[in-house]
């Protein structure tokens, strides 16, 4: 008979709360599923990792996030083997000495946001970044790596830490966000140095009527589903290798518990991508009217709106703004409500369990039909065999955003759909 696998006690020391720590976890659950290995998992009930008395922790391993210095404090006089997680420096003195390191790679991860930015045809940059302090270190390497790419293209990069969010602080953080953002020349692309401090942002320019991405344009760091959907503005993102991350630092582990040694390995890992959503798809528009247009199209293209609801925001005629339309743009205002619809029902495609009817009632067509019809014509398929495409695919978000977008018509001769939705 084969002899049982022996099992080890492991302690994963994260604080789940954080999209970076619950996708370490998750690579590390893909490790365990995919081998033989066999591992008693120890972690807090609330997912958060709670260092005091970790010492005398009896278990054979542990696998910890370390850009805090406390954790590597507490697991100092810890003589079990363990694996440090954590982002990547150039500082030599924040990696912990002795133990095997599988980091984030923090240059890739602002140089693909910094070149996304570039590409979308802007001249200005800034960082959002957070307090310092010494759980936020990378944070502050994030900022000097931004800084290091400005300088070494003779650019001038706007850089602003802001404050802790607290319930007491919250408005006058937010007045201070909007104050900054005011005072940065326009347009502008912003990095943020997570997806939390991006939604932050996108919410205080929406706040003060600063038009995303058309005055600023914006990118966070981690493509943390939360952030997306408590944003009007659909948020671009750069993906982390997380996944890959908790893979790694589980197989070295494996390795550890049977003798292996790997004293300072260092294991960089690049990032996966970039989701591209409309906070980052910036294009040089001259006109003012089509650019407030724009603004609110995004924020409220889902819920139905009419050109005419888009003209009484800008405050001129609807055939004014048509005008403007086709000349900035080479289609209607409808032309590109529809295009904002479609957008966001491909989105929801990408869900497991996605319904059609939720998705039409959510992206604001005005029944299942219609939006059969739209996808019919501007794709060639039906929403359930784009979905199903996907699945064959296995089309992920940073593809779907890769993909070139397909023009909707401009209207002619015939007539468009009208604002009603209806053939």
């Amino acid at each position: 008979m084969a002899r049982a696998p022996t099992v080890h006690r492991i302690a994963l020391l994260f604080n789940a709360n954080k999209i970076f720590d619950r996708e370490i976890i998750a690579g590390i659950g893909e490790y365990l599923s995919s081998t033989r290995a066999s591992w008693d998992l120890y972690l807090e009930e609330d997912f958060r990792a709670r260092l005091q008395g970790i010492e005398r922790w009896q278990g054979h391993g542990i696998i910890a996030e370390y850009d805090d210095p406390a954790t590597a404090e507490a697991l100092s006089r810890v003589s079990l083997p363990v694996v440090a997680i954590g982002g990547s420096y150039a500082d030599e003195s924040f990696y912990p000495e002795g133990r095997p390191y599988v980091a984030t790679d923090n240059f890739k991860l602002v140089k693909l946001a910094y070149d996304h930015l570039i590409e979308a045809g802007l001249q200005n940059f800034a960082f959002f970044s957070l307090p310092a302090a010494g759980g936020n270190r990378w944070a502050q390497e994030r900022e000097r790596i931004f800084d290091s790419l400005t300088q070494r293209d003779g650019i001038q990069g706007y850089i602003y830490r802001g404050v802790g969010t607290s319930a007491q602080s919250w408005d006058s953080a937010v007045e201070q966000l909007i104050a900054w953002v005011r005072s940065l020349p326009k347009p502008i692309g912003i990095i943020a140095v997570t997806d939390a401090r991006a939604r932050q942002l996108l919410q205080a320019c929406l706040f003060a009527g600063i038009a995303v991405p058309e005055q600023v344009a914006l990118i966070g760091i981690d493509n943390d589903p939360l952030a997306r959907v408590l944003t009007r503005v659909p948020l671009s993102s750069v993906i982390q290798g997380t996944i890959e991350m908790g893979r790694t630092a589980a197989h070295l582990l494996h390795q550890m518990l049977h003798g292996a040694q790997f004293p300072n390995t260092r294991i960089m890992v690049p990032p996966a991508g970039i989701n591209v959503l409309a906070s980052s798809r910036h294009e040089v528009r001259n006109h003012p009217h089509v650019m407030q247009a724009m603004h609110f199209i995004r924020q409220y293209a889902c819920q139905g709106i009419k050109t005419e609801q888009v003209a009484d925001y800008v405050g001129i005629s609807r055939s004014s703004l048509e005008w403007y339309f086709r000349r900035e743009l080479g289609r209607s205002v409808h032309d590109e409500i529809l295009r904002f619809k479609l957008d966001a029902a491909k989105r929801m495609l990408q869900q497991a369990g996605s319904n059609a009817a939720d998705i039409a009632v959510t992206c604001g067509f005005t029944s299942v039909q219609y939006m059969h019809a739209v996808f019919k014509r501007e794709l060639g398929c039906t929403p359930r065999e784009y979905q199903e495409q996907l699945a064959v695919s296995g089309d992920a978000p940073k593809q779907e955003a890769a993909r070139p977008r397909k023009k909707l018509p401009v209207s002619g001769a015939a007539p468009p759909l009208d604002d009603g939705g209806n053939l």
